[in-house]
């Protein structure tokens, strides 16, 4: 059972629902300008063999979870949730403690620019306002996926404060850059975080890094290096395929399946599914 383990759904931009036009949001990528819905998702899912996904509602669609919690519900053996929450609401603390009661809600993805505040996720890392909200995640049993890029170094007193907090690092940690050595600069960091066995990474996104086309031989000796510092058992592989397209899609994953030649034994069973399915409390359903 292959899991991926970040893609979005998000509804179009119009009156009855628009999308927030802050500073920092970004918009839509140009491959799905418009919204991109479950049915839609669960058809290019179809055509490379990926069984189930993690939802992570988008910065630019707002804040509002709904669209990402409707898949779900419509379709609960195929998705599930990550949610966006803002720790500096007023409440804040009531709703976190009945987070995981939403049908369908597995964790908390942070990225980029909250609603109540102009302050990035990446800002909110080191903001000791907040380090009841770390607490809180740790006690309730909550995952947490992080955007961290270039921040990551701000994720270590975390993650060392909360041996018991499960924090995920996205898009194997790189940040945006022109090269492959500026995208992968915070590496010498990151295996800091590997250190932490509480510390997880979502591998993925390689395409988009790559500046050769498949199989992306340019990106794969840095992944090597984050494998050998985390283990299978704490990577989990995800796509973000609306920024890929449908070809790149099979490609991604084509890539785990067949061409990276440092994985041992079981490790692509852990990275394409079995990681997620204990890191993030989503056991796979029994086999028919």
């Amino acid at each position: 059972m292959i899991t991926d383990a970040q893609v979005h759904v998000y509804a179009p931009d119009t009156p009855a629902h628009p999308w927030p036009k802050q500073p920092g949001r970004g918009s839509a990528p140009w491959t799905h300008p418009d919204g991109f819905s479950a049915e839609e998702l669960l058809g290019a899912m179809a055509a490379v063999g990926v069984s189930r996904a993690v939802l992570v509602p988008p910065v630019w669609a707002g804040e509002d979870n709904t669209p990402a919690l409707e898949a779900a519900a419509r379709y609960p053996q195929r998705f599930a949730v990550m949610g966006r929450f803002d720790p500096y609401a007023p409440d804040a603390p009531d709703r976190l403690d009945h987070w995981l009661e939403q049908p369908g809600m597995i964790g908390i993805r942070m990225s980029d620019r909250w609603n109540t505040r102009e302050i990035s996720a990446r800002q909110a890392l080191g903001d000791p306002e907040i380090e009841w909200y770390w607490a809180a995640c740790e006690r309730l049993g909550i995952p947490v996926a992080v955007l961290a890029g270039e921040a990551s170094t701000f994720l270590l007193p975390v993650a060392a404060r909360h041996p018991d907090l499960r924090l995920i690092i996205d898009h194997s940690g790189m940040r945006g850059a022109h090269s492959l050595e500026e995208a992968f600069d915070t590496i010498d960091t990151l295996r800091e975080l590997a250190k932490h066995p509480n510390v997880h990474m979502k591998m993925g996104s390689i395409p988009n890094a790559s500046a050769q086309p498949y199989p992306f031989r340019d990106v794969q000796p840095f992944i090597e290096r984050l494998y050998e510092a985390f283990g299978a058992h704490r990577v989990m592989w995800e796509s973000d395929f609306t920024q890929l397209g449908y070809r790149l899609y099979s490609e991604c994953l084509r890539m785990w399946l067949e061409d990276v030649p440092f994985l041992r034994g079981a490790d692509r069973e852990w990275i394409l599914g079995r990681t997620a399915a204990e890191v993030l409390n989503w056991p796979e359903p029994p086999a028919r």
